[in-house]
């Protein structure tokens, strides 16, 4: 399971931590954010992934994929649909 998070100001980063420390991967998408905000949670969000010993990948402009440690990043994506026998 990934969870999707759309935080709308800096205080939703306890939800992002909160996540995370449960060892739920995290999409973390900020485009609804200002730019000081955004770069305060990606702030936030990488030093918590560093500490912790996780991963931080920018999946597109301003949404990244926080994966905790011990989950690989295969785990995240989903399967490919498979063609119709």
């Amino acid at each position: 399971m990934v969870k999707t998070l759309h935080p709308q100001n800096y205080g939703d980063a306890y939800d992002v931590g909160d996540y995370f420390r449960k060892g739920v991967p995290v999409v973390m998408d900020l485009t609804s954010l200002p730019k000081a905000e955004a770069v305060r949670l990606v702030d936030f969000a990488a030093g918590m992934v560093v500490g912790r010993g996780g991963s931080m990948d920018r999946v597109a402009p301003r949404v990244f994929l926080l994966t905790p440690p011990g989950v690989s990043a295969e785990d995240t994506q989903p399967e490919p649909a498979k063609a119709p026998s």
